[in-house]
């Protein structure tokens, strides 16, 4: 197919020979199958801020910091340039993540190259070299949802050993890979986790703690459709605490239980919640909606 003009820069710049085809468009960015030399990757081009339907809400972007002083002292008075620079810092927030998250070993597509706001990293696929499906376009064997649900709390545990929290984790942002086995042996499939401009640093985001929380609720809601037991776990809480008491690392064992203290309740706190979960089900209901 004909390059689009963002794509065009890169073919042009010979980080990319041909565009496939389109893969999906979704509210914050177009992706697109192409190929590089004998690979086939895929190109994420972000969408600007007046043709995105996500908020970059104030509880992503708090405290995310930015180099140059200039664009800092920009960003924070509002201007123009300011909101070319917050732009370009939360097109820049994905990158950053996912360097960070593969150097810990979290499963995350491959990152290759950012440039001119378009993100080239590795093609997730499955068994036979089509893109790899999300979650909700897949049913479950009870314990196939169990070994799920296992892998991506302990991935979970790892970003957050890795300082990070994805802050907008479901079953709409996890494909399911197909890993070979290896000697001939037959492969398995594996959840990988993609969609991460809302990432947020664990310790200086006042919001962390809510949206790790809502991350792994989002996990037991989804895999305890097909593994009920899995509805009564409470391993958010739980990691949330070892990783505050210092106690957290990748090997740490849970359990998925939390004894819950008496506290005054944060009526705030509630009702943000609360106006979350409206959000969240608006944008699952669109996202069904929406072809991929």
């Amino acid at each position: 197919m004909k390059a689009p003009p963002r794509l065009q820069t890169l073919v042009e710049e010979g980080l990319i020979d041909s565009v496939v085809r389109q893969l999906m468009s979704g509210k914050e960015a177009m992706v697109f199958v192409v190929r590089c030399g004998d690979e086939t990757r895929c190109a994420k081009i972000y969408k600007e801020a007046t043709h995105r339907s996500f908020r970059q809400a104030v509880d992503y972007t708090e405290n995310r910091k930015v180099k140059n002083s200039r664009s800092a002292r920009a960003m924070a008075k509002g201007s123009k340039f300011g909101r070319q620079e917050q732009e370009a810092a939360w097109q820049s927030a994905e990158v950053d993540a996912l360097y960070r998250l593969a150097a810990a070993g979290v499963r995350v597509p491959r990152p290759y190259n950012f440039f001119d706001g378009v993100l080239l990293m590795e093609l997730v696929t499955d068994a036979h070299g089509d893109a790899a499906p999300r979650l909700n376009d897949v049913a479950f064997t009870p314990a196939q949802a169990l070994q799920h649900h296992a892998t991506l709390v302990a991935e979970v545990v790892r970003m957050l050993c890795a300082g990070v929290v994805h802050g907008d984790l479901s079953e709409f942002n996890i494909l399911l890979a197909h890993v070979p086995g290896e000697d001939g042996a037959e492969g398995v499939d594996e959840p990988v986790i993609i969609d991460l401009p809302q990432a947020v640093d664990a310790a200086g985001n006042n919001h962390a703690q809510r949206m790790l929380l809502r991350d792994v609720g989002n996990l037991r809601d989804f895999f305890g459709q097909f593994a009920p037991e899995l509805l009564g776990t409470e391993y958010g809480p739980e990691i949330w605490r070892l990783y505050q008491s210092g106690l957290l690392s990748n090997e740490t064992p849970l359990t998925g239980l939390f004894d819950r203290k008496l506290a005054d309740v944060d009526m705030s706190a509630v009702l943000r919640e609360i106006d979350d979960a409206r959000a969240e089900e608006a944008a699952r209901r669109l996202r069904m909606a929406t072809p991929s």
